[in-house]
């Protein structure tokens, strides 16, 4: 795959949908279950989360683990984001170095430069 501007942008843009379903679903279900939200938050937020689930296939990436695994390190800092506007969560030291980390393997696993077919890169 070769990567240009508007390719990077839909990437992104579609793991930051994705993160926001599936954030978004599971703390609707959260507030419902453990802070007394009413049950139809938990209803709304369990479709949301099936939608969440078809979101990550219309990434043009085609290899399912890597794009869990870049998925994986974006909703780490989305989850953290989410708990400072929403629930005024403060952030220490080791939640950014952690986050700085998980990002910059994001783009080491999303951009390292693969020949498609050679497997002596050590892509599947």
């Amino acid at each position: 795959m070769e990567w240009t501007p508007a390719l990077v942008f839909q990437v992104l843009a579609l793991f930051l949908f994705t993160g926001l379903a599936e954030i978004g679903g599971g703390w609707l279900v959260w507030e419902a279950l453990r802070d007394g939200k009413p049950w139809w938050w938990a209803l709304i937020g369990s479709l949301v989360l099936v939608v969440y689930g078809f979101i990550p296939t219309l990434q043009p990436l085609d290899d399912f683990g890597r794009l869990y695994a870049v998925y994986g390190g974006v909703f780490i800092v989305l989850s953290f984001a989410w708990s400072v506007v929403l629930d005024g969560a403060k952030l220490d030291l080791g939640d950014y170095i952690g986050s700085t980390i998980a990002l910059a393997g994001v783009g080491v696993i999303l951009f390292w430069p693969r020949n498609s077919g050679d497997e002596s890169d050590g892509s599947t």
